[in-house]
């Protein structure tokens, strides 16, 4: 959660500020001057142009080291994985197939509807060429399609390095999954050691992009006043369209979903189960961080729900770095929107290796304030949809992680509740009652 000094304005309207500011001026200019002018070309090719595409770097810059780290010290603290028993085992599976049911959620609603369909071809191009520049080493690897067998065969990287360098982000994603639970099965001083440093690299990695998510507001309002310049009203219309989309995703997520995950796996009464998480889930819509609202999950679980404390403190703890459903659904309606934006027809597999990504990609998503953009830069790439386009969507980017970030975090507790049925506070074998929360 970003801090803010008494008397300034919390980041998050800054961020609103730059995004109407820009939005504002590039409709002004487009209505009265038109996206060819000589000035407006200039202006939008040589000063704003590249404001929005050295933060967009920034962003980049910081993917692997933050995924690596995270997906490495998110396994890693969960302790032996023998002594996990059922707990671990229901965890996993529950965090799968929830995750996977709110990404195909997503996806349907954004085939249904539509919402980045009926831009200008042309003008989609114009944009493309503007940013292609600021993403080129990016979108230069994206591949031009995807086969299902070619796909899992280089899901495992022959040469780390060479995936990492390459932006092969799946690779990578797979390498540190497995370094992490080598980590696990290899305890001892040294690897605890080990552990640290990669706690350390991803504290360092998280600092990094807080402090260049401090630069937001103004590359939103350069990056906006571009887009408006350049397609006006018809770019409102699309990102009104998207945002209703991806609340709807998770409305239903969360109003439908939840309450039958609550209500068949573990006998509760979903009116109960709401009533007892309103807190975390307050606290989570202000903060759009679900390491910030996890002490109040921790608490909400034990007094208003009556779960056991270790189970709790185990699942909501691994949860909060690792069973991000709302951040899954929110990166597979983006790349489908940034798809249909562009006029790019992604298959069924393309489709299903964007479910398979988000799911995966949720667990490297780090639960802090936009936490998740590096995340869906990468997964553009990996499907061919230009990465430049995230630029479309920074600017509504708050309030749909804040709605999300509510969804992750009463997502965990759904969770916790489920793999609570039947356990009791012996369930989950020492050395696991006091996991510590991810650092952040």
């Amino acid at each position: 959660m970003t801090e803010t000094k008494p008397g300034k304005l919390p980041l998050h309207w800054l961020m609103l500020i730059g995004f109407l500011v820009g939005l504002g001026g590039g409709l002004f200019v487009h209505l009265s001057f038109g996206a060819e002018a000589p000035w407006v070309v200039w202006l939008t090719s040589n000063v704003t142009g590249p404001i929005g595409q050295i933060f967009l770097r920034l962003l980049f810059m910081m993917v692997i080291p933050l995924l690596f780290s995270a997906l490495v010290v998110g396994v890693a603290e969960m302790g032996d994985l023998k002594s996990l028993g059922r707990a671990g085992i229901k965890t996993l599976l529950l965090t799968v197939v929830v995750s996977a049911i709110a990404v195909v959620i997503g996806l349907v609603m954004v085939n249904v509807f539509r919402p980045g369909a009926g831009v200008d071809p042309i003008l989609a191009a114009q944009l493309l060429e503007t940013g292609r520049e600021g993403a080129a080493n990016i979108v230069d690897k994206a591949p031009e399609s995807i086969q299902l067998g070619q796909f899992f065969l280089e899901l495992v990287p022959s040469n780390f390095f060479t995936a990492a360098a390459e932006n092969q982000i799946l690779p990578v994603m797979i390498f540190a999954l497995f370094f992490g639970i080598g980590l696990v099965m290899a305890k001892s001083p040294a690897t605890d050691h080990l552990q640290k440093g990669i706690e350390g690299v991803f504290e360092v990695a998280m600092k990094l992009i807080n402090l260049f998510i401090k630069l937001a507001p103004i590359a939103i309002a350069c990056l906006m006043f571009n887009l408006a310049a350049l397609f006006g009203w018809d770019l409102l219309v699309r990102l009104a369209a998207y945002v209703g989309v991806a609340v709807g995703a998770m409305a239903i997520h969360m109003f439908v979903v939840y309450p039958l995950v609550v209500w068949l796996g573990a006998g509760m009464s979903p009116m109960k189960f709401f009533r007892g998480v309103r807190e975390p889930m307050v606290v989570a819509f202000s903060t759009a961080s679900s390491n910030a609202a996890l002490p109040v999950s921790l608490k909400a679980a034990e007094t208003q729900l009556g779960l056991p404390r270790k189970i709790a403190r185990f699942v909501l703890t691994v949860g909060a770095t690792a069973n991000q459903n709302g951040t899954a659904l929110f990166e597979g309606v983006t790349v489908l929107f940034l798809a249909q934006f562009f006029q790019i027809d992604l298959t069924i597999t393309q489709q299903i290796v964007v479910m398979l990504v988000c799911i995966l990609g949720g667990v490297g998503t780090a639960g802090v304030p936009a936490g998740s953009l590096p995340v869906v830069a990468m997964i553009l790439v990996m499907v061919g949809v230009p990465a430049e386009g995230i630029g479309l969507i920074l600017g509504v980017d708050r309030f749909l992680d804040m709605c999300r970030t509510t969804l992750n975090v009463t997502g965990d507790l759904v969770l916790a509740t489920v793999v609570s049925r039947g356990e009791s506070d012996d369930s989950v074998p020492e050395g696991l009652e006091e996991p510590t929360a991810p650092a952040v």
